[in-house]
């Protein structure tokens, strides 16, 4: 079992900037990522990041979002830069496909 706690979340007027954090609870060895869920609308992959270091981003993050990670902390980051109202969203950590995390608000204002 793996436990996610997603942190770094807020409200920010658009244009901003916001870094968010996901803790493992151990080390493991996957494809780890950053989803996201607007009122509404369904879950949405924004980014992942396999063992070997490849990233792959949603269209609408693509240049504003850097993901990343620490394996000896055993953490996941999301570097995110210019954002829009339209990044609204509460943001998950998700972890070998299975494990997810409870997810951390972030909303942006005009």
């Amino acid at each position: 079992q793996v436990q996610l706690a997603e942190s770094g979340g807020g409200s920010v007027q658009a244009g901003g900037s916001l870094k968010l954090s996901c803790a493992a609870s151990r080390y493991i060895l996957c494809t780890m990522g950053w989803y996201r869920q607007a009122p509404g609308k369904e879950r949405e992959l924004v980014s992942t990041i396999n063992s070997d270091g490849t990233t792959r981003y949603g269209d609408s993050v693509k240049g504003r979002f850097t993901i990343s990670q620490d394996n000896a902390k055993n953490m996941l980051y999301l570097q995110m830069n210019s954002l829009k109202t339209e990044d609204t969203a509460v943001y998950y950590c998700r972890a070998c496909a299975i494990y997810w995390g409870r997810g951390t608000q972030v909303t942006v204002s005009s």
